[in-house]
C-alpha cells in the first residue's frame, strides 16, 4: 500500500482499491467487472477466469508491448489478440512474434481494423521475415472465443474502438457477451483542443460505442489517471536497464529496442495500457466510480447529467502498480527460462 499500512484481512481488497467506507454504495452502482472484484473469503469471481480478448494498436507507444508480455504468464485465459489501427498487417505479425517469444503460441492473433494511418509504428523490421502474416477474420475468431465460454468474455481495449464498433454493427450479440475494459478517453484531457489518443484515432467509433456499451456498464481507464510520470519507464528505469543486460532474453531485447526507437523522440513511455490490463485482471489498486459522460463531434469527453453512464478510473496506487508490472515481467523471465530449457504519449 502507498501509505505503508497493512489493512485488516477482511478489508484488504477495499483498502487497496482506495474505496474505504464508500465501498458498499460503490458496489451497488458498479458494473459486472467492478462487482466481480475479489472480496476476501468469497472465492475467485467467475469473471476473473473468463476468456480474455485483447485489442491493441501495438507497435506505437511501447506500453502495449509491455502489457502483452506481462499478460502472458498471468492470464492463461488469454485466447485472442486482435490488432487495431493496423499497418498493412505488420502489427499482427509483431504480436505473433512477441507471443511466440514469451511462450504463448497457443494464443490466436488476427489483424483487425486498418485505418490507413502510416504514423505511430515504431517496430518496422523488428519482426523476422519468416513470421507469417496473420489472418484477418476478426468476427470468426471472436465467435470461436465466445462459443467456448460458458458466460461473459473479457475484452481489453488498448487502442481505438474500431474493432469493437465493427462487431457492434455486424454481430451485436457478441458485444453483449463482453465485459469491456477500455484504455481511453479523458474527462480533463491535458490538451482541450483534441480528444485523447485512442478516441481521436477513430472518433466515429468512440462516439458510437460509448453509448452502445451503456447497458453493460463499460469500464474506462482514462488518461486523467494513466498520464502520470509515476508509471513512466525511461532510460533511468531499472526495468529498461535490465533489458540491456548481457544475459537479456530475446523478448527483453525486443522491449529494449522498441524503447530505444520510441525514446529517440519521447523521454519515456507511461504504462497506460498496462494499467488498463491490470484493471481487467481485477488488480485492486485502481479506484473507479460511475460517471455520466458525453462525447462531442471530435470525441472529446465531458461530464453531463444527461450523458451515457460508464465506470471511470479516478485514481491509482502507482507505486503498487509498478511493483505489479515488475513482478509480471519477472514471472515472464522465470517462465521463459523454463520453456527454453525444453524447447505519441496518450
Amino acid at each position: 500500500m502507498g501509505d505503508g499500512t497493512k489493512p485488516d484481512s477482511g478489508r484488504e481488497w477495499t483498502a487497496l482499491a482506495g474505496l474505504g467506507e464508500s465501498f458498499d454504495e460503490f458496489d451497488e452502482l458498479a458494473g459486472p467487472l467492478i462487482r466481480g472484484g475479489p472480496p476476501p473469503a468469497v472465492g475467485v469471481p467467475a469473471i476473473a477466469r473468463a476468456p480474455m480478448i485483447i485489442d491493441t494498436d501495438i507497435g506505437g507507444d511501447p506500453d502495449d508491448t509491455v502489457a502483452v508480455v506481462v499478460v502472458a504468464p498471468r492470464v492463461p485465459e488469454l485466447k485472442l489478440v486482435i490488432t487495431s489501427d493496423e499497418y498493412g498487417g505488420e502489427r499482427a505479425r509483431f504480436v505473433r512474434y512477441l507471443l511466440d517469444l514469451v511462450g504463448r503460441p497457443d494464443v490466436r492473433v488476427v489483424a483487425g481494423s486498418d485505418l490507413g494511418n502510416s504514423r505511430m509504428y515504431w517496430v518496422d523490421g523488428m519482426c523476422p521475415a519468416d513470421v507469417p502474416r496473420q489472418r484477418d477474420d476478426v468476427i470468426s475468431a471472436v465467435i470461436e472465443v465466445c462459443a467456448a465460454a460458458d458466460g461473459r468474455v473479457r475484452w481489453v481495449g488498448m487502442g481505438p474502438l474500431s474493432n469493437l464498433a465493427m462487431l457492434q454493427e455486424q454481430r451485436p450479440e457478441l458485444v453483449a457477451r463482453m465485459v469491456v475494459t477500455q484504455m481511453g478517453g479523458a474527462i480533463n484531457y491535458r490538451d482541450r483542443s483534441r480528444a485523447e489518443h485512442n478516441f481521436r484515432v477513430d472518433p466515429d467509433a468512440a462516439i458510437r460505442m460509448v453509448p452502445a456499451l451503456e447497458p453493460w456498464l463499460p469500464t474506462f481507464v482514462v488518461s486523467d489517471v494513466t498520464f502520470n510520470p509515476a508509471m513512466e519507464i525511461t532510460a533511468d528505469s531499472p526495468l529498461y536497464k535490465r533489458w540491456a543486460e548481457p544475459d537479456a532474453r530475446p523478448w527483453e531485447r525486443v522491449l529494449r529496442e522498441h524503447w530505444d526507437r520510441w525514446m529517440a523522440k519521447y523521454p519515456g513511455s507511461m504504462q497506460h495500457d498496462g494499467l488498463a490490463l491490470a484493471a481487467a485482471t481485477l488488480w485492486p489498486g485502481v479506484r473507479f466510480m460511475r460517471e455520466r459522460v458525453v462525447l462531442d463531434d471530435i470525441a472529446r469527453m465531458s461530464r453531463s447529467d444527461d450523458g451515457t453512464e460508464i465506470v471511470v478510473s479516478v485514481s491509482a496506487d502507482y507505486a503498487a502498480f509498478m511493483s505489479w508490472l515488475d513482478s509480471g515481467l519477472g514471472e515472464r523471465a522465470v517462465l521463459n527460462s523454463r520453456n527454453s530449457s525444453g524447447a505519441e504519449n496518450r
